[in-house]
């Protein structure tokens, strides 16, 4: 699912603002002042020649995250004379449909889904990337990454954020205390649960509380274990509906599962017995590592923000993590994760010079080195990540024997991947048998 920072409904008072319907807008660009013929706006030289411009993207990310987006760019607007009119609505993947319908495209917009994207550019409304954007794009990032922005052999799209939803959270305290090494297969991941549970310690805490959204994080077990088991061919299948829900695969990989979440040995630490992760959120779920009271907790990057004030996340600190192991050893490195992908609906000269800055290391470098956000581009200065979660998870997306895919909620249906799936493990998780589960949600699929 969309991660759920982007949920996230405080709106920053520092920044000037205006209130719109269904979201907030931020105004940049000439307010900043820079020159444009000081020497600090020579990077900027080739996007020159549009002062009075405006530019509009449209986006899911708000607060805090929004603030440090109009930052990102702010130095390039004062350089071009392009002002970003920027707004971030909670209500994005819904108003988005609202706003190209009503004539009233933005010119830009971060999708942080893939299929969503592809429907706009199926539909004639998004437009395909300019030679000297899609030059970036190729450059940039991996084939992995650019084939979710690829529609009928046309790019769409450049990657612009990314998160890794495959981290195993963990205290490096409880495992060198208790002589526990990193693993690094999935039977490795098996002995220490087992020695966590004969040491008396729960080794895996869970939540899959999230308000309207309740049983997205199990979902996430199932697509990781769908990678990992069964490799990146049969996980496409499966998202496409190529293979039925219920398939003999899903089955297996949905019984691994089970065999720690529904395990009453394993969970769930600091919480209850097993149908407490059902009514535990995903946001409270992680924190019984901090008392030791559970060893592990599979969630994704962003969940760094998650922690305690004071919290050290670090290789030696409170709290770090590590990638879940691979099942089978010829499916490579698997990675679940998920991002943003910036689209058009507008091809003006000032659009398209946005467009080709946002699909540059320049400024994947220039938002890195602002905190709290790591990219999957090739050339990513890693030295800017700050936090060592960042850092571990771009070095995760880089790792040559990465086999990365987009979450798979993200490329269903919005029917089922954000409606059928989630119920379906909500109500797994309190009982329901696996091919009872999986029916289900293959009944539930759209017909076309």
């Amino acid at each position: 699912m969309t991660t759920p920072a982007r949920r996230r409904a405080t709106i920053a008072a520092s920044l000037p603002l205006l209130l719109l319907a269904g979201g907030c807008s931020y105004l940049s660009g000439e307010s900043q002042g820079a020159d444009p013929q000081s020497a600090d706006c020579d990077a900027y030289e080739q996007w020159q020649g549009h002062d009075g411009t405006t530019v509009s993207i449209y986006a899911s990310i708000r607060d805090q995250e929004a603030e440090l987006l109009e930052e990102s760019w702010s130095e390039f607007s004062s350089c071009t004379g392009i002002d970003i009119a920027y707004e971030g609505s909670g209500e994005f993947e819904a108003q988005i449909q609202v706003k190209v319908d009503g004539g009233n495209a933005p010119d830009l917009a971060f999708f942080p889904q893939p299929g969503l994207l592809a429907r706009f550019a199926q539909s004639g409304d998004a437009i395909a990337l300019p030679e000297s954007v899609r030059a970036n794009a190729e450059s940039g990032w991996s084939e992995d990454w650019l084939n979710y922005a690829t529609v009928d052999g046309e790019l769409y799209g450049t990657p612009l954020g990314a998160n890794v939803k495959s981290f195993v959270w963990y205290s490096p305290g409880l495992f060198s205390d208790n002589g526990y090494a990193t693993p690094t297969t999935w039977d490795e991941l098996i002995e220490i649960s087992d020695a966590m549970v004969e040491d008396g310690i729960k080794p895996w805490c869970a939540g899959i509380e999230s308000g309207d959204a309740t049983g997205w994080p199990a979902t996430d077990w199932v697509e990781n274990i769908m990678l990992r088991e069964h490799g990146p061919e049969v996980y496409d299948q499966w998202v496409d509906h190529e293979i039925p829900f219920d398939d003999p695969a899903v089955a297996e990989a949905l019984d691994r599962v089970d065999s720690i979440l529904r395990n009453p040995d394993y969970v769930n630490g600091g919480h209850g017995e097993v149908q407490s992760i059902a009514t535990t959120s995903f946001q409270d779920a992680g924190t019984p590592i901090l008392d030791r009271q559970c060893g592990m907790y599979l969630m994704g990057s962003f969940y760094a923000a998650q922690w305690p004030e004071g919290t050290t996340v670090a290789e030696d600190g409170d709290v770090y993590a590590f990638n879940l192991p691979p099942i089978q050893e010829e499916h490579g490195t698997p990675v679940l994760g998920g991002g943003e992908f910036i689209g058009a609906f507008a091809d003006r000269p000032e659009v398209v010079a946005v467009q080709e800055y946002l699909s540059t290391v320049e400024y994947a470098n220039s938002r890195a080195s602002l905190g709290s956000w790591f990219s999957a581009h090739r050339d990513l200065d890693l030295d800017l990540l700050e936090a060592p979660t960042d850092r571990l998870g771009a070095e995760t997306l880089r790792d040559s024997e990465a086999v990365f895919r987009f979450d798979g909620s993200d490329m269903m249906p919005a029917s089922v991947g954000a409606g059928t799936f989630w119920r379906g493990m909500t109500n797994w998780i309190n009982g329901d048998e696996t091919e009872e589960t999986l029916a289900y949600i293959e009944e539930s699929w759209p017909s076309s």
